[in-house]
């Protein structure tokens, strides 16, 4: 049974997300500094805005694999080269971070971007910070189920009196500097029923990672809205996105194999602390980037169609695709931000008012 939608006053959003990797260019076998990755980030950004996209994320890791260690950083930098986008986190390791720190970075994002600031926040599905911030795993979901608890209260009070277990009590403690509106706090979920509840019951915009089968997370949808109706709150706030991998060309049929060879190769090396290698069977492949498949590869009239089919499933509200995972050329993403802000994101807003 299809999640029953939402009502959305703005319509679909789409966006793009990156975690800012440095793996060697799949074509040439080129490596990529990390200075240049960021600058490349900034560049991808402006584009962005300039297309029409309605969202850019950058995502936290702690890995000489991906650049991006602190999001709101790098966003201050993309605020300055961009006028409307909304800049998120993708996402934020809250299980790892100090709450205050988090909120007062995101305030002074908020405030250089003209409320622009948003943040996904999760668990992660790496877990390298956890020994670099002296954290233990086996504390994984009781750390982040204190700690928005804790940020929750900050992002709506400029003193907050508080007491947890993993970090010092707060006791009419200032929070500067302040955004001038509660900052949107999204929570991202890969597929866990307990969190998607737990987002529900919280009343927060719900992040789903979908890489794979989407017709099996339409009870997950149905779960965090069910919890949130339960919870109290209002159904037209229980926001719905959808993060995917994407690769769009000028040919769909070039696109994917172009992206088969890219994807399949990255998997066959692995990646490490987070899968083994393995092999990825073209079959296999061809099912997830064919019109009832999780990955979005192909042409701009096919990434229209999917996606919304993608809204009958599930009646989200926000579309965010990962274009540059795996060493993809820069002036391939470019061109990929081009198609979906020009072609891709108008066709979507007609079909999806």
């Amino acid at each position: 049974m299809a999640a029953q939608p939402t009502p959305s006053r703005k319509g679909m959003e789409l966006g793009i997300y990156t975690f800012g990797d440095v793996f060697p260019n799949p074509f040439t076998g080129e490596p990529t500094s990390h200075k240049q990755r960021m600058r490349d980030i900034v560049r991808w950004a402006k584009l962005a805005d300039e297309v029409g996209l309605d969202v850019f994320a950058v995502g936290e890791h702690h890995r000489l694999d991906m650049v991006v260690s602190s999001p709101p950083v790098v966003l201050a930098s993309v605020a300055e080269a961009t006028k409307r986008i909304k800049l998120s986190s993708s996402t934020t390791l809250l299980n790892t971070l100090d709450p205050v720190r988090v909120y007062e970075d995101f305030a002074t994002l908020d405030l250089l971007s003209d409320g622009r600031a948003e943040m996904i926040v999760g668990r992660g599905s790496f877990t390298e910070s956890f020994p670099l911030f002296g954290y233990d795993l086996e504390d994984y979901d009781a750390l982040f189920a204190e700690k928005i608890d804790l940020l929750l209260k900050l992002n709506t009070q400029e003193r907050v009196t508080w007491q947890g277990t993993y970090r010092p009590p707060l006791k009419d403690a200032e929070i500067s500097p302040r955004a001038e509106r509660p900052i949107p706090i999204w929570v991202g979920v890969g597929g866990t029923p307990q969190s998607a509840a737990r987002a529900g019951v919280l009343g927060l915009p719900l992040n789903l990672a979908i890489l794979g089968g989407p017709q099996r997370f339409p009870p997950l949808i149905d779960l965090y809205r069910h919890a949130g109706a339960q919870a109290g709150h209002d159904p037209a706030k229980l926001r719905v996105a959808i993060s995917s991998h994407g690769y769009i060309g000028e040919d769909g049929a070039q696109a994917r194999e172009e992206h088969y060879r890219i994807y399949s190769g990255f998997m066959r090396k692995g990646l490490r602390n987070r899968f083994r290698p393995m092999e990825i069977p073209r079959d296999h492949y061809e099912h997830e980037a064919g019109p009832r498949g999780g990955i979005f590869a192909g042409e701009a009239k096919e990434i229209v169609e999917k996606i919304r089919w993608e809204h009958q499933l599930f009646g989200h509200n926000r579309t965010l695709l990962q274009l540059d995972w795996g060493g993809i050329p820069s002036a391939k993403v470019e061109r990929m931000i081009e198609i979906l802000g020009t072609e891709v994101a108008p066709a979507v807003r007609e079909a999806i008012p």
